[in-house]
């Protein structure tokens, strides 16, 4: 998979290095992911897939949000090649279960092979098609509330996700937003429908009272970034 452009980091070359060297450091000595993330990352590129994937720091991160809050059912909007999604199946365990959107068929049959060849396609779901059709699905159904949720999709419609990921959980759901810095468009580029879309989707998380909120700038091997990370208050009717 093609390598990031240091020159995304910043104007300084030597900063920019030294940002990627640090990254590729707290890989190797902490994050320590093991040869099926490597081969999932293979797999897109030889899917000719975009490389925009989860670094495998955020990938731990989202593995221990899931230990940490005793994730057992856990849902994902936008599946890719499945790299979050095996950090996330190996959170919830055995006995857990991910729920996954993905839009793209041919995505979908890439991390489908990728995540039963890593040992968990059992306890992964796929559901294909648009994200908001399969979580309106999801809440018709009437499903068990999730425990944790993971929203990686398209980003102009990020607040709409958030809305429909609020009716599926519970007291103490944990929601994770990635991508909501995106370099600093979010700021500065009033005409991009993503970046718009992150605004709202940031707006709600402040301003709504189901949910109590923070967001986070990053640097590492994705370049100037954040996430955004909140638990869930009060559902009515729950």
């Amino acid at each position: 998979m093609s390598s990031p452009d240091a020159s995304q980091h910043s104007a300084d070359p030597h900063t920019a290095e030294q940002i990627l060297a640090m990254d590729a450091y707290l890989e190797r000595t902490v994050v320590q992911p093991d040869e099926h993330f490597a081969r999932i990352r293979q797999a897109a590129d030889e899917a000719d897939m975009p490389a925009i994937e989860v670094s495998s720091a955020q990938g731990k991160l989202l593995h221990l949000l899931a230990r940490i809050s005793g994730a057992r059912r856990v849902l994902e909007v936008g599946t890719l090649a499945g790299f979050s999604t095996l950090w996330l199946a190996r959170g919830v365990g055995e006995q857990g279960t991910v729920t996954t959107c993905e839009f793209e068929p041919r995505h979908a049959e890439v991390a489908r092979r990728n995540l039963d060849a890593a040992g968990v396609g059992d306890r992964v779901e796929i559901l294909l098609g648009p994200a908001e059709d399969s979580l309106t699905s999801l809440r018709q159904q009437q499903v068990e509330p999730f425990d944790l949720i993971f929203l990686d999709a398209d980003k102009a419609s990020m607040d709409r996700y958030l809305e429909l990921s609020l009716e599926l959980s519970r007291p103490g759901t944990v929601i994770v937003g990635d991508n909501v810095v995106r370099g600093g468009s979010v700021l500065t580029d009033q005409d991009d429908p993503d970046s718009a879309g992150i605004r709202r989707f940031l707006s709600a998380l402040g301003e709504d009272p189901r949910t109590e909120a923070t967001a986070i700038q990053t640097v590492g091997a994705k370049p100037w970034d954040g996430f955004s990370l909140a638990v869930v208050n009060q559902v009515p009717g729950r």
